[in-house]
């Protein structure tokens, strides 16, 4: 029998804060992470797989939608400030090797983990997931504004939030797919 919950992501570079990450209706593109993940030094993935999901986003943090940028935006000055106050360096989103994606995302992590603090501060509903769009990868064309790894990805904070989980099933190629 497997696992009946997903071990929650709390790296200070996860770039939509912690919790447990989905890619939105892209397989192809989470199986790709893993296999490069699995390459890595040190990675803990030894046998890359993908695993799918049937979740509810809930009250989300959608980054998708000005309306939340702006929260976002607020969240980034009361970090600001509050680094400035206990004088320490402000994190940063860094590139890993010859990468110009910054994939390492401490300071996007660090500010979306600010406005989960000042929420709960706030005594203010939490959110339960956070959605976003990632550009990465080279351009898919000379002058494209798309590039070969764009995806959207969704944190899930609250773990009733993932309804179910299954292992994907192989596509019928006798027929096309919807």
């Amino acid at each position: 029998m497997g696992e009946d919950n997903l071990k929650a992501s709390e790296n200070d570079y996860d770039w939509l804060g912690h919790g447990v990450y989905f890619w939105e209706n892209n397989q192809e593109r989470a199986l790709q992470w893993a296999v490069d993940n699995s390459k890595r030094k040190g990675s803990n993935i030894k046998k890359p797989a993908v695993l799918g999901a049937v979740i509810d986003l809930g009250f989300c943090f959608d980054l998708t939608d000005s309306k939340y940028l702006s929260e976002l935006k607020q969240g980034y000055k009361t970090l600001l400030n509050n680094i400035s106050v206990i004088g320490v360096e402000m994190p940063q989103n860094t590139d890993i090797g010859n990468s110009r994606d910054k994939l390492l995302r401490k300071l996007d992590c660090a500010v979306i983990e600010t406005v989960h603090s000042l929420n709960n501060d706030a005594d203010v509903r939490p959110y339960d997931s956070v959605k976003g769009m990632f550009v990465e990868g080279d351009e898919l064309y000379p002058g494209s504004g798309f590039n070969e790894k764009n995806h959207i990805q969704i944190c899930l904070r609250n773990p009733n939030c993932i309804k179910g989980f299954f292992i994907p099933r192989k596509l019928d190629v006798a027929y096309g797919n919807p």
